[in-house]
């Protein structure tokens, strides 16, 4: 099945609950409105202090960055990081086709499923992650629905955690002094604490969705994390794999 076309030459089957709350987790990049933000990031470790231990020790950083932080800062960090002057977007056609006309046609197609599942998008597109994480235990077709986690979600998410490296936000910071004079304020000590969610999510598609052995390095990755004697245990992770180059492949091959 080709997600970028309406053609189909086999029946999707129907697909099985998913385990994940996928619902419950796209609140993490939800925009932080008020107090009750928190409430819903205490629901989220819970639930993966219990189904996802491994995924609980990434995000623990940012719950206790959230913790003891005015909910203006949590706001300022969120529009930093995905917004204003952002290390990356929310917006996975972006990241993986640009302004490319291929996006177009990704979005035309997500509209579709969206329309189908009965997700609504509310005000964000139908490529924006909190709205594609909602998508998948809506969906009746297993087959469209590993190929929307594999194909998209998942080389999307590897590619944001890699933009929180210290080298590209660097770059990303002299071409925003450069076209707009002035850098927006920011707590050196906190700047890419939203990577852990995006790990943490990503540990739990690979998962559901990846091979065992991809699933196995994440949980070694998470277990690196939470040991303070490995330096740099937590930064972007170097082998991440980098779909960029063959994704339009992938997507237009018919299954």
């Amino acid at each position: 099945m080709d997600i970028m076309s309406n053609q189909t030459d086999v029946k999707g089957t129907e697909a099985t609950n998913l385990s994940s709350d996928y619902v419950l987790l796209s609140e993490l990049f939800l925009y932080p409105h008020d107090e009750a933000y928190r409430k819903k990031l205490t629901k989220v470790q819970d639930w993966l202090s219990i189904y996802m231990p491994e995924a609980a020790l990434i995000l623990q950083p940012f719950i206790q960055f959230v913790e003891v932080s005015r909910i203006r800062e949590i706001q300022e960090l969120f529009l930093r990081s995905f917004d204003v002057q952002a290390i990356t977007t929310l917006d996975i056609g972006f990241i993986l086709f640009g302004e490319d006309y291929k996006r177009g046609k990704l979005l035309v197609h997500l509209n579709e499923e969206h329309r189908q599942a009965g997700n609504n998008c509310e005000t964000e597109l139908s490529d924006h992650l909190p709205n594609l994480l909602r998508l998948l235990p809506k969906m009746k077709d297993s087959t469209v629905r590993n190929e929307i986690a594999t194909l998209l979600i998942i080389p999307a998410i590897e590619k944001m955690v890699a933009e929180f490296s210290g080298e590209k936000i660097e770059k990303k910071d002299v071409v925003y002094k450069k076209h707009q004079k002035v850098l927006l304020e920011y707590s050196p000590n906190h700047r890419t604490i939203y990577q852990n969610c995006l790990k943490a999510v990503l540990l739990i598609l690979r998962r559901d969705f990846g091979s065992e052995q991809e699933a196995e390095e994440q949980n070694n990755s998470a277990r690196s994390c939470a040991d303070p004697n490995i330096p740099g245990s937590c930064e972007a992770d170097s082998g991440l794999k980098d779909f960029s180059q063959n994704i339009e492949t992938e997507m237009l091959t018919e299954k």
